[in-house]
Order: C-alpha cells, then structure tokens, then sequence
C-alpha cells in the first residue's frame, strides 16, 4: 500500500504570491482613470479662472485669485502624493510592468509632479506670495534666500524671485536631495525641502531597483 507523502503548503507571504490575480499571473499597474481624464480637466478650469482673474502676470492682489490658486496648488498637491503613494505601493506588492521604459515614464510623470507641486508651494508662500513680493512689501518675511539677493551697496535692489527661480530651487532639491544656492532660513521651508527630498529619494531608489530587476 502506498504511503501518502506530506504536502508542502508555502507561507502565503511568500514573495511570488505577492499581488498574483486568479490566473497565477501578477497584476499590471494601471493608471487611475482620474488621473487621466479628470485632473487635467479641473487643473485646465482652474488655470481659465486664474487668467480671467489677473491676465497678465500673477502679480496683482486680488484675495480670491490667491484663494483659487492656492486650491489649485493643493490639489495638485494631492494627486502627486496618491500617485506617489500608488506607485510605490505598486511596486512594494510586485505589481507587473510591461517594460523598463514604462515603469520608467510613469515614475518620471510622478517625479516631475512633485517636482512641480513643491516650487508651486514655494511661490505662492514665500515673502507673503507673488504679489507681494512684485510689490516690494518688506513686512513679509523672506523664507529663502536667493543669491541674486545679495546686494553691493549701491547695485539695482528691484530683483525679486519669480516662478522659475522656485522651480529651479524644487529641481536642484529633488537631484541633489540639498539646496544649491539657495539658502532656506525659515522653518516651514527647511521642512518642506526635507519632505520633497525624502520623497525624491524613495520614488527613484524604489524605480530605478525595479526598472533594473525588469531588465
């Protein structure tokens, strides 16, 4: 008579049962259908508004055009982290891929979101916002502090940071997980350029590993 052998069972957290649908295979990463079709179409409201509010450059003091932007900056605050968030969930449960280059396009768009949601942050909040910087109101204190900043006595005193210079700033913290040469001297600032740099870092650790493990 034969004798039964014991069945070996597998911890069911093993790695290759991670994220695996009824078929055996594992599940493609898909992108929201929001994110899609939704965001650009509430962003590209936003932005109509914004350009009827103020037409030229965002350097009037008007108290709901700040408001709408600031809703604005939020939300795409929001999406960048839920994307984030989704993606690196993704990639922790062993969702599929179908090629380097995609898992590589999707981590850049989510990168470069973030990317943009931080310098739009740092615009709007530094020195009291655009506004007030373009009019050269000094009771707002200054959060960061630009080299072009630094005066000589008796240089041109009327430069003040614009957008670019932000994103400049968000760019250089999020490649080089440091500033450059723009020096942070308020707290919410040091803060927020430790939060975008520890993003950074994990969204490219944990992209760059898997993009190399799909190779």
């Amino acid at each position: 008579m034969a004798i039964a052998k014991p069945k070996i069972i597998s911890p069911p957290n093993s790695a290759n049962e991670i994220n695996v649908n009824s078929n055996g295979f594992a599940e493609e990463f898909r992108v929201a259908r929001f994110a899609q079709f939704g965001y650009p179409i509430f962003l590209l409201v936003l932005l109509v508004i914004l350009i009827i509010g103020d037409p030229g450059r965002i350097d009037r003091e008007i108290r709901w055009v700040r408001v709408v932007t600031g809703v604005m900056i939020a939300f795409i605050t929001i999406m960048s982290a839920v994307s984030a968030m989704r993606l690196v969930k993704g990639l922790l449960e062993g969702s599929a891929f179908s090629s380097p280059g995609q898992l590589l396009a999707i981590g850049s768009v989510v990168w470069l979101t973030s990317v943009i949601a931080f310098a739009l942050w740092y615009w709007h909040i530094d020195a009291g916002g655009p506004a007030a910087r373009a009019a050269g109101r000094e009771q707002y204190p200054d959060s960061f502090r630009f080299p072009e900043q630094v005066h000589a006595p008796g240089e041109d005193r009327s430069w003040y940071p614009q957008f670019i210079d932000y994103f400049a700033l968000s760019f250089n913290t999020s490649t080089a997980f440091s500033p450059a040469d723009v020096s942070p001297i308020r707290h919410w600032a040091k803060l927020m350029m430790i939060l975008e740099a520890a993003i950074s870092l994990t969204l490219v650790a944990l992209v760059v590993a898997r993009a190399v493990n799909v190779l």
